[in-house]
């Protein structure tokens, strides 16, 4: 029983070995998804842990209409969403000047322009970039920059308008850039001092 195929069959027969493979299967994928979303492993956890609980109460839901893995991602991504609008105070507190300073601008580089290809940022030192943003700015960043969804959808599944998506992406790019060019600088400093 490794395949997906039989791995379904087995929890929609209730099979407690069935649940147990599928988690082990497709949880360090998800813990990776939810990383991108919290601020450290333990809401990583705690995210995927309630995901997993909406898949194995909900994979009678699955209709076979694309990968099973992409259909527990999405999942995943629901629980973070829901996971950060229930703890959501301030995060989308965005200033009416800075608003109208986005939308002139029209500032909608890519990541990879972010980050020149000579540079040496490490995937595990990107992701702690990251992970440090501000709960909006990462939220909108990852569903824009890694998940591919448009400003429009963003706005829809956090309940902000599409100014708000744009204004938030805007600040976790330079933020990210900060951080980028301080690291950048930090190895320098140290390859000179050597």
């Amino acid at each position: 029983m490794n395949s997906d195929d039989q791995i379904i069959s087995g929890c929609l027969e209730g099979k407690r070995k069935a649940y147990n493979m599928l988690f082990r299967k497709h949880a360090p994928v998800m813990l990776g998804v939810c990383m991108r979303y919290c601020k450290n492993q333990i809401d990583a956890e705690d995210v995927m842990q309630d995901g997993f609980i909406k898949v194995f109460t909900q994979i009678g839901k699955f209709r076979q209409e694309g990968s099973f893995e992409g259909w527990i991602k999405r999942i995943m991504i629901n629980s973070a969403i829901d996971n950060y609008q229930s703890n959501l105070k301030h995060a989308f507190h965005a200033d009416v000047n800075e608003l109208e300073e986005t939308i002139s601008n029209g500032d909608e580089q890519d990541l990879e322009n972010d980050i020149p290809d000579h540079l040496n940022i490490g995937k595990e030192k990107l992701m702690q970039m990251i992970q440090q943003l501000p709960d909006g700015y990462r939220v909108v960043f990852n569903l824009y920059a890694i998940e591919n969804y448009s400003h429009k959808e963003i706005a829809s599944m956090l309940g902000v308008s599409e100014n708000t998506s744009k204004t938030q992406l805007l600040k976790a790019r330079k933020t990210l850039r900060r951080k980028i060019e301080e690291t950048i600088r930090y190895q320098y400093i140290n390859r000179v001092a050597i």
